[in-house]
């Protein structure tokens, strides 16, 4: 499956929204991209999750730990298609951690899953967490890469497709200026 394909996955269950949308950096945009409307189809994320599958065919890891919300099914799937557990990490207290029993064993090589990256900031969160378990990030895997230019994540990311959405300070949104009402779509609270 191509990036084109995949593309077409996430339009064909409008997880590919067009609007005007007010996103958790505090930026909008004409876009967004709300990975759990595929996710709520088993059989349409299993095929676009094995796109990740296939381009983590040669990096080593132990385990896939996926962040809460976003990455919990994504871990799930990517687990049970590569036959390696996956676990989830969660916010306790407004800090990222491992519990539920769930280990990170001295050494384990780690596979980070979202359902989208924009910032990375997630994923740094949770690093930090593996790290100071004593496990080893080897990469990111994500249904959609929509990093902007710049924007630079310290691991390797294994994205089913990249995708580039642009994003507007509120003083420079044509979308406000035409007072076209903002939607907040995503789960994470305001920066």
């Amino acid at each position: 499956m191509s990036n084109i394909n995949v593309i077409d996955k996430l339009k064909e269950v409008d997880a590919l929204m067009e609007g005007h949308f007010l996103l958790s950096s505090g930026k909008h945009s004409k876009r967004y991209c709300q990975c759990a409307k595929l996710l709520q189809y088993p059989d349409k994320a299993a095929e676009v999750i094995s796109v990740i599958k296939d381009k983590l065919q040669d990096v080593d890891f132990d385990i896939i730990v996926g962040p809460a919300m976003g990455g919990v099914v994504v871990s799930y799937e990517l687990a049970r298609q590569t036959k390696k557990p996956g676990i989830f990490a969660e916010r306790k207290d407004g800090t990222m951690c491992i519990r539920r029993g769930f280990e990170i064993n001295k050494g384990d090589k780690v596979i980070i899953s979202e359902d989208v990256v924009t910032t990375g900031k997630s994923s740094t969160e949770v690093a930090k967490v593996i790290e100071e378990l004593g496990g080893e990030v080897v990469g990111i895997a994500c249904i959609v890469d929509r990093r902007s230019e710049g924007v630079k994540v310290d691991y390797p990311i294994y994205g089913a497709c990249k995708l580039h959405i642009e994003t507007y300070d509120k003083e420079d949104c044509e979308l406000c200026k035409k007072n076209i009402p903002c939607v907040k779509p995503g789960s994470r609270k305001f920066k």
